[in-house]
């Protein structure tokens, strides 16, 4: 991810016509750092991204602050890269992700090494109303919609 994300953010300078002022390559300990306080985002809700770095009184959280600077982090998130676009040989019709292949290959592997589901295992479906176009959605309108809760169902 650091790699990937250094060498688009030098192919954004190389092709553009405008020059921001020049940043410094994004370390390991910043992408630890940005992915840290993306997931910690999850658990403290706020409206907006600008949000998380804010001073006033009642939304101040200083952990943001603390860990990485706001233009520092817009920086990472803007460029975040996973993969190199100019890469040869791959085939983007057939792959739809493609883009994030390799760290699905990374995550998908190290899972299988440290869990291994028994005989004993329960999955739950759930059914959203959505009615976009999404290949791996499946859209059933006369299917009503349960919501689960202490045991209780309501339909």
């Amino acid at each position: 991810m650091v790699v990937e994300t250094n060498r688009y953010y030098q192919q954004f300078l190389d092709s553009s016509n405008e020059k921001p002022p020049p940043q410094h390559e994004v370390t390991e300990a910043e992408m630890f750092a940005f992915l840290a306080m993306t997931l910690q985002m999850g658990h403290t809700f706020q409206h907006r991204l600008d949000d998380y770095w804010t001073k006033m009184e009642q939304l101040f959280t200083p952990f943001y602050g603390q860990m990485m600077a706001r233009a520092r982090y817009f920086h990472i998130l803007r460029f975040l890269h996973f993969t190199d676009n100019d890469r040869n040989g791959v085939d983007r019709t057939d792959d739809r992700l493609w883009k994030i292949r390799d760290l699905f290959e990374i995550i998908r592997t190290n899972f299988s090494k440290f869990y291994n589901p028994s005989e004993h295992l329960a999955v739950d479906e759930v059914i959203v109303k959505f009615k976009g176009r999404v290949l791996f959605k499946q859209y059933i309108p006369k299917k009503t919609q349960t919501f689960r809760h202490q045991n209780v169902q309501i339909v």
